[in-house]
């Protein structure tokens, strides 16, 4: 048993950090440039990239330690960090070596890691009760609108107003299935309080932690400030909301995981 451990441990470091640093290496090969210590944007962007690495490796260790219920809630976290650290080095050379917003690469990974961050809301209430498919796909829907929306926009395929627009609808449908919808209803009504805890605490962060991205969106596009002004500060606030939104995302559900496993323990 203790050597099975062992090894599940050791093999999920030896594949986080082949598969990371693998992508590293592709991305920096694709570009010469070297950081400046003035580049506070790249600063950023590396700063992210070995945050998402470190993070990766935890939510893949600690699925050892809780139970089996919720492996697949730990998991989900350390892939949408580990989706995030491979486009971050991406994103990060683009940034050095052309100075330009790496949009699609940026896109590329919240069409992958939003839609995964939505579905935790599912997985931590089907830990603990039978959970309508419904609940599933209402978030995926306001998701995708979402994204599209604000990839329209930040592309140039739409006026970036009515882009804006369009993701903030999506947003919004996405606040009222969690906090007035089914998937609030069932966490209200049979959730015991840890995952009450855990899914309010989710619901802050969706509310509170993803207005950083529309606060990006208008000081990249709205100020009226140069290219390079707008471009440094809608991708600095980009990268913090990424922090907050996909680290601190899954230390909730790491916390409530490991607080379930061993109360169960204790009966």
């Amino acid at each position: 048993m203790m050597f099975n451990r062992i090894w599940s441990k050791a093999t999920a470091i030896a594949t986080s950090g082949v598969m990371v640093a693998s992508a590293s290496t592709q991305a920096s090969a694709a570009s010469s440039a070297v950081l400046k210590p003035d580049d506070f944007v790249g600063i950023s962007f590396w700063l992210i990239s070995m945050a998402l690495i470190a993070s990766t490796v935890f939510f893949f260790l600690e699925r050892d330690r809780v139970s089996a219920k919720w492996k697949t809630s730990l998991t989900v976290s350390g892939l949408v960090t580990l989706v995030a650290a491979v486009h971050y080095f991406y994103m990060r050379d683009v940034w050095v070596a052309t100075g330009e917003t790496p949009t699609v690469f940026r896109y590329i990974d919240w069409l992958i890691t939003v839609p995964l961050l939505m579905i935790e809301f599912y997985l931590i209430l089907s830990a603990i009760t039978k959970v309508p498919v419904g609940v599933f796909w209402r978030l995926m829907i306001g998701t995708l609108v979402m994204l599209i929306g604000g990839y329209l926009g930040e592309a140039g395929y739409m006026a970036v107003l009515p882009a804006f627009i369009i993701g903030m609808l999506g947003w919004a449908y996405i606040l009222y299935e969690i906090f007035m919808g089914q998937a609030s209803k069932i966490n209200a009504e049979k959730a015991p309080p840890s995952v009450q805890s855990a899914f309010k605490t989710m619901r802050l962060i969706v509310t509170f932690g993803w207005a950083i991205y529309p606060i990006g969106y208008f000081f990249g596009y709205f100020t009226g400030s140069s290219p390079t002004d707008s471009a440094n500060a809608l991708n600095i606030i980009y990268n913090l909301a990424d922090v907050l939104n996909k680290i601190a995302f899954g230390l909730i559900i790491w916390t409530v995981a490991v607080s379930e496993t061993e109360s169960q323990a204790k009966k």
